[in-house]
């Protein structure tokens, strides 16, 4: 009898004790390390998606390249730029177009990383992530910098052929650079028409074909004596890393205004198109003050324009204050307002019912 009631009266003890633990308002904490887990995760879930689309890294560099080797060509007898900061000298058009082009490797990779977002969002893949219990604003910018990661790779590839288009190599010095990048190009077409070949041996074919590359890179260094480059390709590794940060601040906040996948090649466009060429990515400003003074004024208000003179600058070592206050500027504003859009109770997502519908 005792131990009976010994044991009613302590059975409502333990029911307490487990209705606290699982309806008790304080959330577990999570610690740092679960923070690094999640991050490292979303950023490396960037990096493999690039990885796999192998057609978004060739995409990534046509662009560019285009203007690098038809249009500046083209245009070096009648587009050569005077002795403007931060040029000591006469440059080549092609040399004054470098600064632009990376920021169009940055802007391109911004706007495909708000397309994955749209898809992430009608495929339902987006409210898994959104539901987890970190901060929104944690992920969202996990998510932004595994993007910008991606963008640097491909600026430090487009820098890379640069490189060697400004040598100007004689011989059998092209064709050695263009082995394993045209080896690889006609294995995916190969396994595009047959699709005999494996995702694993595509693999390997890509690590081999790097390491390939990069053996080849160094011997041409050395066997054709190449002087190191006329541009301070580490200085700008920040400068990308900001610029890359704005830009993607202002597509991940689009991808919360557009609705449907289908309708994100519109905006990107009218997106892309005004921001790039209404900038100094492929003239200088005091050319077009010469020809129009609105577009002038249209130019200077331009984000894109400060995030290319920033990048500018840093190519030779020096830092433009000015650009760099307002490219963090719009940094926090974007990044700000991409961050309320999310919010599932006051944001432009809430009103179209959580990340994961499709409306």
């Amino acid at each position: 009898m005792t131990a009976m009631s010994a044991t009613a009266g302590h059975a409502p003890l333990a029911t307490s004790s487990m209705s606290e633990g699982a309806w008790g308002s304080e959330p577990p904490r999570l610690g740092v390390r679960a923070y690094v887990t999640c991050f490292k995760g979303i950023v490396w879930r960037e990096v493999l998606r690039y990885l796999h689309q192998r057609e978004r890294f060739m995409s990534a560099l046509v662009r560019p390249l285009i203007w690098l080797f038809i249009f500046a060509a083209g245009f070096r007898q009648t587009l050569g730029v005077s002795i403007i900061p931060p040029y000591e000298t006469y440059v080549l058009y092609e040399v004054y177009v470098v600064p632009g082009l990376l920021g169009m490797i940055l802007l391109f990779n911004a706007m495909q990383s708000s397309l994955s977002m749209v898809y992430d969002r009608e495929t339902g893949a987006m409210r898994t992530l959104l539901v987890s219990p970190f901060p929104r604003s944690f992920l969202l910018l996990s998510k932004l910098i595994g993007g910008v990661a991606v963008a640097a790779i491909q600026a430090y590839v487009f820098l890379a052929i640069f490189y060697f288009w400004e040598a100007e190599l004689s011989g059998w010095g092209y064709p050695l650079l263009l082995a394993a990048p045209a080896a690889l190009f006609a294995l995916n077409i190969y396994n595009s028409a047959t699709d005999h070949l494996s995702e694993r041996f595509l693999q390997h074919a890509l690590v081999f074909g790097l390491l390939a590359e990069l053996a080849v890179i160094a011997y041409v260094i050395y066997a054709w004596k190449l002087s190191p480059p006329s541009m301070n390709y580490i200085a700008v590794a920040p400068a990308l890393v900001i610029s890359g940060l704005m830009l993607g601040s202002l597509a991940l906040f689009m991808s919360s205004v557009i609705k449907q996948l289908e309708n994100f090649a519109g905006v990107m466009n009218f997106v892309i198109f005004p921001m790039f060429f209404a900038s100094s990515a492929l003239y200088p400003l005091w050319r077009v003050k010469e020809s129009s003074l609105l577009l002038y004024q249209l130019c200077l208000y331009n984000p894109f324009t400060h995030a290319v003179e920033l990048i500018r600058f840093a190519l030779y070592g020096q830092v433009d204050w000015p650009s760099l206050a307002i490219v963090l500027a719009c940094t926090a504003v974007f990044l700000g307002a991409a961050i309320f859009a999310y919010n599932p109770s006051k944001g432009l997502i809430a009103r179209r019912g959580g990340p994961g519908s499709g409306a």
